[in-house]
Order: structure tokens, then C-alpha cells, then sequence
């Protein structure tokens, strides 16, 4: 298969494109920085140096590609930058790219059909309240998605942790996890499983590393 990987460089992204590669994918990465990729995988992949918001850069990303995979992850300094992704992919994959995006959202926002537990209603609460403009991107950014007629998956993880990878991962459409972390590498090899195997289909399933 051929992904567009967007967020390659950042620390759940690394996971991503190890695991695809891993796999055998044909991967073409959107990087600010091309130094920042992992040396073991800079030779093994389509570089396009670029923003993720730049309809130029993004059209040549997903030129050929099957579907296209964002680990993208929040910045201050962008605090919309999930939202005005999602909009410049929207147009370029309406026009004539690929149909099929996985990205990364948060556990923290609402989406129609949740059966989340009281706790967890509770957290989404406070994240909204406090978290600021950040925040406000993630609902945004599914409403864009929701709009638009395509076949894409926002994961809605919980709180994210660096180490080895798990390999015990729990999911669900609507119905919140018991586990209130994932690890990233478990999260990128789902973005990679969710394509692979064509899951959650215009849905936002919640997933979590998996308690032993």
C-alpha cells in the first residue's frame, strides 16, 4: 500500500512510519525538517519538505498515495493547525486524491453515539473547559472531517506515554476505555492497523494500551 504519513518526525509519528515500513508500505513523509527523521528510515521513504497546511506540498504528498496517515500532535503555537489540516486534505482528497485518512485525535472531545463512563465525561469536561484554544481545535477538526464525505478515522486516545510498545491495545467506537493511557508506540501501530485493515470506517474510536 501507499501512505502519505504526515508527522513523521514528531513522537508518535516515528512509531507510525517504522511500523509501515516495517510492513512493507511504500511511504512518501511530509516534513518541515528533513534532519529529523531517523536515520535508519530517511533512505527508505518519498521525502516532501513542507507544512502541513501548504496545498502544494500536500498535493504532491498525495500524489499516488492509497491513504493518507496524520500523527500530527497540538502546538501553541498553531493552536488550529489540526483544523486547517483537515481542511486543505479535504479539498485536495475531494478533487482527485486518495479517499481513505487515519489521524490522531483526543479522547477529551464528543462525538455522537459516546457511551463514555461518568469519569470520563467528567475529564472531557474539564479538558474543555481549561484547555484552551488547543482544545477547541480537536472538535473542529472532526466537524471538518464529518462534512466531508470521505472515508476517514479519528482515534481518540487517552493520555500518551513514551516506552516499549505493549502490544495489548483496547478499542471501541463509542464506548470509553478502561485504560486512561496508551503508549505511543502501541498508538502509531494502530494508525497503521486502522489503514491496513479499513477499521472504524467515519467513526472516532477510543483506544488505549490495554491494562496487563
Amino acid at each position: 500500500m501507499k501512505l502519505a504519513l504526515i508527522g513523521a518526525t514528531g513522537r508518535t509519528g516515528r512509531h507510525a512510519l517504522a511500523t509501515a515500513l516495517d510492513r512493507g508500505h511504500d511511504v512518501a513523509v511530509l516534513v518541515r525538517d528533513p534532519s529529523r527523521l531517523p536515520e535508519a528510515t530517511r533512505d527508505r521513504v518519498r521525502v516532501v519538505v513542507g507544512d502541513s497546511t501548504g496545498p502544494v506540498a500536500l498535493a504532491d504528498l498525495l500524489a499516488g498515495a492509497d491513504a493518507v496517515v496524520s500523527a500530527l500532535g497540538p502546538t501553541g503555537k498553531q493552536p488550529d493547525l489540526h483544523t486547517r489540516t483537515a481542511r486543505s486534505l479535504v479539498e485536495i482528497m475531494t478533487a482527485g486524491g486518495p479517499r481513505r485518512f487515519v489521524g490522531v485525535s483526543g479522547a477529551g472531545i464528543d462525538v455522537p453515539g459516546d457511551r463514555k463512563a461518568g469519569k470520563d465525561k467528567a475529564i472531557s469536561w474539564l479538558i474543555r473547559t481549561l484547555g484552551g484554544d488547543v482544545v477547541k481545535d480537536k472538535p473542529a477538526e472532526h466537524a471538518a472531517w464529518a462534512a466531508s464525505g470521505l472515508d476517514w478515522t479519528l482515534v481518540r486516545p487517552p493520555r500518551l506515554v513514551d516506552g516499549p510498545a505493549a502490544g495489548r491495545l483496547e478499542h471501541d467506537a463509542h464506548r470509553s476505555t478502561r485504560s486512561t493511557k496508551i503508549v505511543r508506540a502501541d498508538l502509531g501501530a494502530f494508525l497503521v492497523d486502522v489503514v491496513e485493515r479499513d477499521l472504524y470506517v467515519r467513526t472516532a474510536p477510543f483506544v488505549a494500551t490495554a491494562r496487563a
